[in-house]
């Protein structure tokens, strides 16, 4: 149903319970939210800032309030989790901005899209909200991913306009893993200020991070993430998960089993007679219209998903998802379809 169901990682609960050990300095003052700060610098490889917070409504809404005034627009695909998904928090942490929905197959805004939205926007008219940002979402709320040469030809026409980019980075680790690139090449490298970098579904038990490669829009996100009380006092246990999740590449080798189990699943499925896949599988994701006698069928067998628009449905694939799991789906779905 969700990537959200799973546990954390051995790995990520082995360093709760190290950090648990003896005592530290409250208030990110400790070793380990200095070590994630440097393994993140690492990882895009430039200086960045880095904020834990909890949850990725954190992460996104706070992120935005370094971005826009009160008054600002910011534009997002109408799929966009900050959009429909996190009951107005952005337009309360950031005094009123205005979210801009934009339209996009499978998830994506097209140039000719923000372009033309761009173009209609009343640039100084009191009367109207002024844009300040663009928001995207990586992977998207379809599954899809943005290519370094997708964000890089936004983010130039955003900028073009004097916007600051945004990035909802909550499946971040399974775009990297299902692009194959450097994660700097899809974010500072083609013009991304701010990532919300999350770790919670892919892994970690919740934990996220608000990443500013402009480091001079991160002057005042201390004193916002305070206020909206996300400043943790004992800041290691959101770090030593940050921590382990960086480490050794853990973040990346969870991202690509639960891509791989996204892919057989999507493959499999897409080849059942009536079964058709909404959206191209590049994360870990699902999107695909199935007959609704197997919808039922599969639902009957105990099987859990979301049905997301008429026949479509959504399944999720995660860093601990077993292969004969999805085989087992598979099968059932098989049977239901008299093959």
């Amino acid at each position: 149903m969700s990537d959200n169901v799973t546990g954390a990682a051995p790995e990520v609960m082995a360093a709760l319970a190290a950090a648990n050990e003896g005592t530290a300095p409250s208030y990110g003052a400790d070793a380990l939210t200095a070590r994630v700060e440097q393994r993140l610098a690492e990882v895009f490889g430039t200086d960045v800032a880095v904020f834990p917070v909890a949850t990725g409504t954190a992460a996104n809404s706070l992120a935005l309030t370094c971005l826009v005034k009160p008054w600002g627009g910011v534009y997002t695909h109408a799929d966009g989790h900050i959009n429909v998904d996190e009951c107005g928090a952005p337009e309360m942490f950031t005094g009123g901005a205005k979210l801009v929905p934009l339209p996009g197959e499978h998830g994506k805004l097209a140039p000719e899209t923000l372009r033309g939205a761009m173009d209609k926007a009343h640039w100084g008219f009191v009367h109207c909200v002024q844009p300040m940002a663009l928001s995207l979402s990586q992977a998207t709320e379809s599954g899809t991913v943005y290519s370094p040469a997708d964000v890089r030809t936004l983010a130039d026409l955003a900028k073009g306009k004097g916007l600051k980019v945004h990035m909802d980075g909550a499946r971040f680790a399974n775009a990297v893993a299902g692009l194959g690139c450097h994660p700097g090449d899809v974010t500072w490298r083609a013009g991304v200020d701010v990532l919300s970098f999350g770790a919670t579904k892919n892994g970690a038990l919740a934990a996220e991070a608000v990443v500013f490669f402009d480091k001079g829009l991160a002057e005042e996100f201390g004193y916002r993430r305070k206020r909206a009380g996300h400043l943790f006092s004992k800041m290691r246990f959101l770090s030593a998960q940050l921590d382990a999740y960086l480490a050794d590449g853990l973040w990346l080798r969870l991202a690509a089993h639960a891509n791989a189990m996204a892919a057989r699943l999507g493959e499999g499925l897409s080849a059942l007679p009536g079964a058709t896949l909404r959206d191209p599988v590049q994360a870990n994701e699902v999107f695909v219209s199935l007959p609704e006698p197997v919808i039922q069928g599969l639902e009957q067998a105990g099987f859990g998903f979301y049905r997301w628009d008429g026949q479509v449905v959504r399944l999720v694939t995660a860093w601990n998802t077993r292969e004969e799991d999805v085989d087992a789906l598979l099968a059932a779905a098989r049977r239901l379809v008299g093959e």
